[in-house]
């Protein structure tokens, strides 16, 4: 499939093939030269998408660090309207996440995360989006929509943050027994933070491995 190096000459590959074999060709070999037209047509579309959401994405950061968040939005949603395909429009949706929350705006920044969680292109950007969103939830009190989070089988590698989130949500709650037990099954799947992760344990009662 790669014997063509541009459309162009793809194209004129079939225009010369089918003035010489004319009708009498068979269908199985016509249908072998659309696979292989649309297939590299795909990739130069996959590749000129991702291209261009990559120039919207730092427009959009450029807008965001110079303090003009606003525009900065706009410019994600765009992003993420025109170009959700990509993995541009899941880093666009956590960004405008963060912005939204800075600005007091905690529904939009779950509306963002929650896109990124349902439509991210890579499944660890969409265990990233999950664990913020369930982040925020508590933050917000919604302890139901939380527990929602917490019922889907995270990826191995993030199982000790989400252990960490179950434990936040019990503490609130006011379970500290099974606080407990959640923290100490984050301590030793691993997390990033395991100084604080060590300070919640001992806040609901828990023993703190000395090793």
């Amino acid at each position: 499939m790669s014997a063509y190096q541009t459309e162009e000459e793809q194209v004129e590959a079939i225009k010369k093939w089918w003035k010489e074999n004319g009708k009498s060709v068979i269908g199985g070999v016509v249908l072998g030269f659309a696979i292989i037209g649309g297939w590299q047509g795909w990739k130069f579309y996959e590749r000129n998408q991702g291209e261009t959401a990559s120039a919207y994405f730092d427009v959009m950061m450029q807008a965001g660090n110079a303090g003009n968040v606003d525009a900065a939005l706009e410019h994600g949603k765009r992003l993420v309207g025109d170009y959700a395909g990509t993995a541009y429009a899941s880093f666009a949706g956590m960004e405008m996440a963060k912005l939204s929350y800075q600005k007091g705006e905690k529904a939009a920044a779950r509306e963002h995360l929650q896109w990124v969680a349902d439509h991210g292109s890579d499944p660890a950007i969409k265990e990233v989006a999950r664990l913020r969103l369930g982040r925020l939830l508590l933050d917000m009190g919604d302890h139901d929509a939380l527990q929602s989070v917490l019922n889907a089988t995270p990826l191995p590698a993030f199982a000790g943050e989400f252990a960490v989130l179950r434990g936040d949500l019990d503490a609130a709650r006011g379970d500290r027994d099974a606080a407990r037990g959640a923290y100490q099954e984050a301590l030793e799947k691993g997390v990033a933070d395991e100084t604080l992760l060590r300070m919640k344990l001992v806040d609901v009662g828990g023993q703190v491995p000395t090793s």
